[in-house]
């Protein structure tokens, strides 16, 4: 076998298992009209506006229900089997997205009717995203979850590769409106892939019976146990200040390099994404998540938002997210796996419930924080405080390498 054969073959190993191939191809394409959807939704708000701090409010609603309910979501996933959770939250998602295009086409979108929908969506988010984190490791194993999350990260960023890209050409020949027609529709495929599945297939997982204090034991679980504590509290910081490019990014093109057109948005966004499906394939190939590799992919990921903030032109800005998009997406896939291996099976749902809360539900706290700095300074500096943050945050797990708890590899800490 060749170099290139056996990168390959070690690189997207868990594609060989069949329901993982199929759910990846459903949600690369549903994660497509995700993202253009965003895009579109960013940009209608920034027309009838023209503000960065109603942009980051409608940013932070969707995640709204994530941070005050964050953990009942891990619960549910943990109670229920995981694929009839999605067969809901998928089509939910979907519904949602066809509400918008219905409103903008018949010109009765508002302000608060974006809103509300993105806070209904957070709620659909509350169940979705902690099934669909713990659903991984039943459809792959254990053996392969380290590369099906940085797999699976890859495809939620080739979607963020084409979808902005798809989203800037839609908007300026069709307009906002067939983009979340597009998303809408992208939802059946997530369908027919989970419809497709079968279900002998799937590793044996355990459910969880309802008992008192649930909740409260899942927070302790985390609290007590040094490795997942310590990754929570790095990916709640960096996703509070730094993942906020939905915000960012517009305003970055539309007022400091005075970008009219979607398409300069949509060409921040698509260098972005090809960094991090580099930064995804990288990390599957490697499977093998340590609190060093965690560490250094904060100090890149900081470095080189840094360089972004600070890129003189467009062009330079999209060719220093490449890296940016690249460290931030291999940093979300090393935590993500770390906590999958280092949580018992019972506990796993409200283990990614805190991780979803850490990456997306702080976004009420960071999206207009972040959208407030911008208007008060401008979007550079909206920018650079994420890349601060996040290099303070590298620091610090630097610093905790020290813990012999926590500088064991996984593959001891698991013997």
């Amino acid at each position: 076998m060749n170099a290139v054969a056996k990168f390959s073959s070690r690189t997207f190993a868990a594609l060989r298992v069949r329901n993982f191939r199929l759910y990846f191809i459903g949600q690369l394409i549903s994660t497509s009209g995700t993202w253009m959807q965003s895009v579109a939704q960013g940009w209608l708000l920034l027309q009838i506006t023209g503000s960065s701090v109603d942009l980051g409010i409608a940013v932070a609603l969707q995640y709204v229900p994530m941070l005050v309910l964050g953990s009942y979501g891990g619960l549910v996933a943990d109670r229920h089997e995981k694929r009839r959770i999605l067969y809901v939250t998928q089509s939910g998602a979907g519904v949602l997205a066809l509400v918008l295009g219905v409103l903008v086409t018949t010109d009765h979108v508002t302000v608060g009717a974006i809103y509300a929908l993105a806070a209904l969506l957070g709620v659909v988010n509350l169940f979705d995203l902690p099934a669909r984190q713990s659903f991984v490791q039943e459809m792959v194993g254990r053996d392969l979850i380290a590369n099906a999350v940085s797999l699976n990260s890859v495809l939620m960023n080739s979607g963020r590769l084409i979808g902005p890209s798809v989203a800037a050409t839609v908007i300026a020949f069709v307009g906002t409106a067939a983009c979340f027609y597009a998303n809408a529709a992208s939802f059946v495929a997530v369908i027919i892939a989970l419809a497709m599945m079968k279900s002998a297939d799937f590793a044996p997982m355990q459910t969880v019976e309802r008992e008192k204090g649930q909740l409260r034991l899942g927070l302790r679980y985390v609290l007590e146990t040094p490795r997942l504590r310590t990754v929570i509290l790095a990916v709640t910081v960096v996703g509070t200040f730094a993942f906020n490019f939905t915000v960012t990014l517009p305003v970055f093109a539309h007022v400091t390099f005075h970008q009219e057109n979607a398409a300069n948005y949509g060409l921040l966004l698509g260098a972005m994404g090809l960094g991090a499906v580099i930064g995804g394939l990288v990390i599957a190939h490697r499977s093998n998540p340590t609190p060093q590799l965690l560490a250094g992919l904060a100090l890149g990921f900081g470095f080189f938002m840094t360089l972004t903030a600070f890129a003189p032109s467009l062009r330079l800005a999209a060719l220093a997210l490449v890296p940016t998009g690249a460290c931030s997406i291999a940093f979300m896939s090393t935590a993500n796996s770390t906590l999958q291996l280092n949580s018992s099976q019972a506990m796993r749902g409200r283990v990614m419930s805190l991780y979803g809360v850490a990456f997306m539900g702080v976004t009420p706290i960071g999206a207009p924080l972040i959208g407030y700095i911008i208007a008060q300074s401008d979007p550079r500096m909206g920018l650079f405080v994420g890349a601060a943050l996040t290099l303070a945050t590298a620091v610090g797990l630097l610093l905790s390498l020290r813990s012999d708890a926590l500088s064991t590899p996984v593959a001891e800490a698991l013997s």
